[in-house]
Formats: structure tokens, C-alpha cells, sequence
């Protein structure tokens, strides 16, 4: 099952965010939550982070929850708010 992750960072968070960054990236390359996609969510200048936007594939809500919660972006305070819901694709033009 897939699962949208969507997260907002404190306004403070940029320099948390960018000291845990390499950490951050390791443990979403070795999770136990599959990543279908992922990247920052960014101001309207096109280049400030200002969260991160998810696609998990999963067994269960649980499960993405628990990998969310060992983030080191998580450890680290970067997130304000954090939502995860089912998610259903439609559509994927990637190809």
C-alpha cells in the first residue's frame, strides 16, 4: 500500500534541516519502508526547503509512522507538522 507523507518544517528549522541532511538521506536509502518518492517542499522563490513531501510503500499506516518517526529530520525538530495518509496513484507519467 503507498502512503503520502507530508511535513512542514519550523521556521527556524533550515539549519537543522541542512546539518542532518546527509543522515536524513541515509536512512531513507536503508529503510524499512520502501521510498517510491521524495524531496523537499520549497518557498515560492523555488529554492528555500521548507519540508518534505513522501510516497512509502508499506504494509501498514503503522509502520510508515514508526520509519517517520526514527527521521533523523524528525530527531533533529526540522518538522513542525507531519500528516500520513493512504494514498491511491492514478495517474504516474514517469515513464
Amino acid at each position: 500500500m503507498l502512503f503520502a507523507v507530508h511535513c512542514l518544517d519550523h521556521a527556524d528549522a533550515l539549519q537543522r534541516r541542512l546539518a542532518n541532511y546527509d543522515a536524513h538521506k541515509a536512512y531513507l536509502a536503508a529503510g524499512s519502508v520502501t521510498t517510491v518518492i521524495s524531496g523537499p517542499l520549497v518557498a515560492a522563490d523555488g529554492a528555500t526547503m521548507i519540508g518534505s513531501l513522501f510516497v512509502f510503500s508499506a504494509e501498514s499506516i503503522e509502520d510508515v509512522k514508526a520509519f517517520n518517526a526514527g527521521d533523523p529530520f524528525n530527531a533533529a525538530n526540522v518538522w513542525q507538522s507531519v500528516s500520513i495518509n493512504p494514498f491511491l496513484m492514478r495517474v504516474d507519467n514517469r515513464g
